[in-house]
């Protein structure tokens, strides 16, 4: 099947024809979908805390910054292309329609953005880039030049906006300056994991294409904000590992080549960056998307819960850790042995075979020693995203995971009708504690379920393909660790999946 091309470029890449041959084996097959047992609600999988336990979360986490050292990561890959989607269909319909005031009246979103655009951060840039080319912002939108503006917006000679990613783009407006979502995060960061020392550590997984710009984004700003904060900040960029990338297959499962004989590879979507956080050195690892920040004057909302979610994982990591050096003093106790079983079975939903003590011992030991995430749930009120669930396994048992619908099997009746009563959703808000009990980093690779990809279909020119993702990050490549879910306030959740999303009030002075 493989030439000794493709076999050069697989050795170039990383990947092995193994892996190879089990991704074409998973689009023949599929991926199994997963089993529901219940969504996981207040009370039944999911945390909700009082005043007086939240306090005690934050206190815990503070007292930490003494000792243990904090990390953001930031997955921040790809261009923000898909925040422009109206803008582009737009101006697609002025290449074919030359009234745009018609085809602005038909298109909503893109008239409200030209009646609000003066409350976009960019839009001071926006203005002064085309002054640059000897016009007048406002003179072309009250002229009916929306495609002018627009092209000024998204390509170049202009802000090129459409070719960025997400993290170099304006995101808010203060009295005096504006700040992109990289600076937020920055500036999140400094209020969250600022250390004794004074060291700001954050990691954004950015794509090959935009890391020169992420470099130069960040010396530009670099000094303004240790100064602000007094703190130095130290900064790492990774790219999304090559030998992560997954093949293309046409619609009879066969490798998909292009133009020149080539096989097609794809990213393999944001659970190829379980690699880049194995890779990072850290007592607790706290993750949030690029796009998923707040101006100063929520933040502190968001910071408060953040302190609470990485208490919790303080408090839940010392109780597993204790349970564990106690089994390695040979401490094999009836009452012991009970505790931890309740302990399990309350939090993870695990059973325990009755086996001989040793066995037990073992099994137990094999479940708590696992990396630790608590998840921030908050409710249900429309917005797209994986839900907490209680998932059935082969062997019986239960635990709890992050599931999103492309892993449901909507033709199940039952299943169906217990996704939809699910009444959280995840808005990829994490602590995660990735040492052992004896300080020993996990390799998170040997925690991730495989059999949670799954398969799309896509378009390259007048092809239709079939394309894999590994299992997600949240997802399936945190299947087989500790889980916890905890419940947090729909304020800490301020996405921005479209331009007209800075819009929304939570984004604006």
């Amino acid at each position: 099947m493989f030439s000794e091309k493709d076999k050069r470029l697989l050795q170039e890449k990383g990947i092995s024809e193994e892996i190879l041959e089990q991704q074409i084996e998973h689009f023949r097959n599929d991926f199994p979908p997963v089993r529901l047992a219940s969504p996981a609600t207040i009370g039944n999988g999911l945390i909700c805390l009082t005043e007086e336990e939240s306090m005690e979360y934050i206190r815990k986490y503070e007292s930490s910054l003494e000792e243990k050292q904090m990390i953001r990561f930031v997955p921040a890959s790809g261009a923000a292309t898909r925040m422009f989607k109206e803008i582009y269909a737009f101006l697609e319909a002025c290449e074919e329609d030359a009234d745009q005031k018609v085809l602005l009246n038909q298109s909503p979103s893109v008239q409200d953005f030209f009646n609000r655009l003066n409350q976009f951060a960019f839009y001071d840039e926006l203005s002064s880039v085309i002054q640059a080319q000897g016009e007048s912002l406002m003179y072309m939108v009250n002229s009916g030049r929306y495609k002018d503006v627009l092209g000024y917006l998204v390509g170049k000679p202009g802000l090129g906006y459409g070719n960025l990613p997400k993290g170099l783009l304006k995101f808010h407006s203060y009295e005096t300056f504006s700040r992109t979502s990289f600076e937020e995060h920055m500036v999140e960061a400094a209020n969250l994991v600022k250390d004794a020392n004074g060291i700001v550590r954050l990691h954004f997984t950015v794509s090959q294409e935009h890391i020169v710009h992420f470099h130069d984004h960040l010396e530009s700003v670099r000094e303004h904000y240790e100064r602000l904060f007094n703190a130095t900040f130290q900064v790492r960029f990774s790219v999304q590992k090559e030998a992560t990338d997954t093949i293309a297959v046409d619609l009879n499962n066969e490798p998909f080549r292009n133009d020149n004989g080539e096989i097609l590879f794809r990213p393999g979507g944001h659970g190829a960056l379980l690699e880049n956080l194995n890779e990072i050195e850290g007592d607790l690892i706290l993750i949030k998307n690029i796009d998923n920040i707040a101006p100063d004057r929520i933040k502190d909302e968001t910071i408060r819960y953040k302190k609470i979610l990485a208490g919790v994982l303080l408090s839940y990591q010392e109780k597993i850790f204790n349970y564990l050096q106690k089994l390695e003093q040979q401490d094999q106790s009836s009452e012991l042995i009970d505790e931890i079983c309740q302990f399990l079975t309350k939090n993870t939903g695990d059973f325990l075979s009755k086996k001989d003590p040793q066995c037990v011992k073992d099994e137990i030991i094999a479940r708590l020693n696992r990396p630790i995430r608590i998840c921030g749930m908050v409710k249900n009120e429309g917005e797209p995203g994986g839900g907490p669930f209680w998932v059935k396994h082969t062997d019986g048992s239960t635990s709890l995971q992050i599931v999103e619908s492309s892993q449901i099997d909507f033709d199940d009746k039952d299943q169906a009708e217990i996704f939809q009563q699910s009444t959280h959703f995840n808005p990829v808000d994490l602590a995660c504690g990735i040492k052992d009990y004896k300080g020993n980093e996990f390799d998170l690779t040997k925690y991730r379920d495989p059999s949670t990809g799954f398969i799309t279909e896509k378009s390259i020119g007048s092809h239709v393909i079939k394309a894999q993702e590994l299992p997600g990050l949240w997802n399936g490549a945190m299947a087989y660790w500790n889980t916890l879910f905890v419940e947090v306030p729909i304020e800490t959740f301020t996405p921005v999946k479209t331009i007209n999303d800075l819009l929304r009030p939570e984004h604006q002075g």
